[in-house]
C-alpha cells in the first residue's frame, strides 16, 4: 500500500471523529501556545528590563549623600544629610581617576510648573550640559543646553515629553513657550527624546535647568553642600569595580574619615541591578517555560491515551483490513500518520495561540513584543516529536491484533 493511500486513510479516519480529533489537539494546541507566550513574556521582561536601566546611560555611577549614624549636623552633614561638597566634585573633575569620562551634578525636587493653559507637578532637575551627554538623552524639538547656558544663569528650560504633552496641549510645539516655577518664568528650550519608564518613574515627567539657575531660584541653600547625587560616565564598562574604589579613597580621604568610620556617601552601579534584575527574571521565565514544557508533555499522553481508545474501537476495521491483504506495517504507519497530523495540526495551532497570547501579555504590561521564532520552530519540531513517541505504542499495539481475532471482535 503506497504512503499516499495510508495519508488519505488516516486522514479520512480523523475527519470521521472530528470532536474526539479537536479535543486530542487541545492539548497540544495549549502545551505549545504557553510555551510560546512564556518564552516570549520572558524575553520581553528582559527587555523591558534592560531598556529601563540603559535609559539612566550607559557605564554610569551614581555617587549620593548618605549621612554617617550619629553625625550631629554640625560635624558635617550641614543640614538635609548632604555630605558631599562642590570641592568633591571639582577633585572628581581634576583627572586623578582615569576611568571617569564624564561627570556632573543633579539636583533634584519636585515642584509645580505652570502655563497658560494647565499647571503639572513635575520633576525640576538642575544640571549642566554633560548631564545630557551622560545619560544619552538628545532634543527632538528645539536643542539641550550648550556648556554655556549649563552652566549659567539662563531662566531656561528642556523639558521631558510627558510635561510637554500635559503643559502645551495645544499647541504644535513646546519650544519658544513660557512656563512658571516658584512664579518665575523660564523659556522652553528644548524637548527630550522619550525614554518611557525607569527606576524613578516616567523618564519623560521632568523638566531640566541651568545649575546655577536651579541654585538660586530652586534650591536657596546649602551653598557648600550639594543637595542632590553626581553621575559619572566611565570610559568602559569593565572598569567599574576599579572606579568606585578608586571614588570612594578619594572622597574618604577628603571627609576625613577613619578605618572605623563608615562611608558618608554612597555609590550605585545600575549596571549591577540591572543584571540582578535581568537575571530574577530569566530565572522566572525558565521556570514558567518548564511548567508550559510539562503542560505539552501532557498533552502528549492525551494524544497516545485517545490513540489507544481508537484502536479498540476500530479493531474489528483493522480486522478486516488485515483480512483483505493489508501488512501490519501498513497498519502500523495508518495510526502512526494520524498520531503525528494530530500533533502537527495542533503544534501550528499552538504556535498561533502562543502569538495572540505573547501580544496580548505585551500589550498589557506595556512592554516590546518579542516572538522567539526560534523557541516556534523548536516547539513545532517537538510537537512532531510527540506524535511519534506517543502514537508508536497505539500503532505497533494496532498493528500486532490477530486478524481473526479482531474480526470477532463486537463493539
Amino acid at each position: 500500500m503506497s504512503i499516499f493511500t495510508t495519508f488519505k486513510l488516516a486522514l479520512r479516519a480523523l475527519w470521521r471523529n472530528k470532536v474526539r480529533t479537536l479535543l486530542t489537539m487541545l492539548g497540544i494546541i495549549f502545551g505549545i501556545g504557553a510555551v510560546i507566550a512564556m518564552v516570549a513574556s520572558g524575553q520581553g521582561a528582559q527587555e523591558a528590563v534592560k531598556q529601563v536601566f540603559q535609559s539612566m546611560g550607559t557605564n554610569v555611577l551614581i555617587v549620593s549623600n548618605q549621612s554617617r549614624r550619629g553625625m550631629a549636623p554640625s560635624q558635617g552633614g550641614g543640614g538635609g544629610g548632604a555630605t558631599l561638597t562642590w570641592e568633591d566634585l571639582a577633585a572628581l573633575q581634576a583627572g586623578e581617576i582615569s576611568t571617569i569620562r564624564w561627570i556632573a551634578p543633579a539636583l533634584e525636587t519636585r515642584t509645580q510648573i505652570i502655563s497658560e493653559d494647565a499647571d503639572w507637578n513635575s520633576r525640576i532637575t538642575g544640571t549642566t550640559a554633560t548631564w545630557f551627554k551622560i545619560r544619552n538623552w538628545a532634543a527632538v524639538e528645539g536643542a539641550v543646553f550648550d556648556e554655556d547656558t549649563g552652566n549659567g544663569t539662563s531662566k531656561v528650560a528642556v523639558i521631558g515629553k510627558t510635561v510637554a504633552k500635559e503643559l502645551f496641549p495645544g499647541a504644535s510645539t513646546a519650544v519658544g513657550q513660557i512656563a512658571r516655577i516658584n512664579g518665575q518664568p523660564y523659556e522652553i528650550v528644548g524637548v527630550l527624546a522619550s525614554k518611557g519608564q525607569g527606576p524613578m518613574g516616567d523618564n519623560d515627567d521632568i523638566v531640566v535647568l541651568p545649575i546655577k539657575t536651579y541654585q538660586q531660584k530652586i534650591d536657596r541653600g546649602l551653598a557648600k553642600y550639594i543637595r542632590g547625587s553626581l553621575l559619572i560616565s566611565m570610559t568602559t564598562d569593565d572598569v567599574a569595580e576599579r572606579t568606585m574604589a578608586q571614588i570612594t579613597s578619594l572622597l574618604r580621604d577628603r571627609h576625613k574619615l577613619d578605618s572605623s568610620d563608615e562611608d558618608d556617601f554612597r555609590i550605585r552601579n545600575p549596571a549591577e541591578s540591572a543584571k540582578a534584575e535581568q537575571d530574577t527574571t530569566e530565572r522566572i521565565s525558565t521556570l514558567l517555560a518548564i511548567v508550559a514544557a510539562v503542560s505539552l508533555f501532557v498533552g502528549g499522553i492525551g494524544v497516545m491515551n485517545i490513540m489507544l481508545v481508537s484502536v479498540i474501537e476500530r479493531t474489528r476495521e483493522i480486522g478486516i483490513r488485515m483480512a483483505v491483504g493489508a501488512k501490519p506495517r501498513d497498519v502500523r504507519l495508518q495510526f502512526l500518520v494520524e498520531s503525528i497530523v494530530i500533533s502537527l495540526v495542533g503544534g501550528l495551532h499552538g504556535i498561533l495561540l502562543g502569538y495572540v497570547g505573547a501580544k496580548y501579555m505585551a500589550g498589557y504590561f506595556d512592554w516590546q513584543m518579542i516572538f522567539p521564532k526560534e523557541t516556534a520552530i523548536l516547539a513545532f519540531v517537538v510537537s512532531a516529536l510527540v506524535g511519534i513517541v506517543f502514537g508508536m505504542y497505539p500503532a505497533v499495539r494496532a498493528s500486532r491484533l490477530d486478524p481473526i481475532t479482531a474480526l470477532r471482535y463486537e463493539t
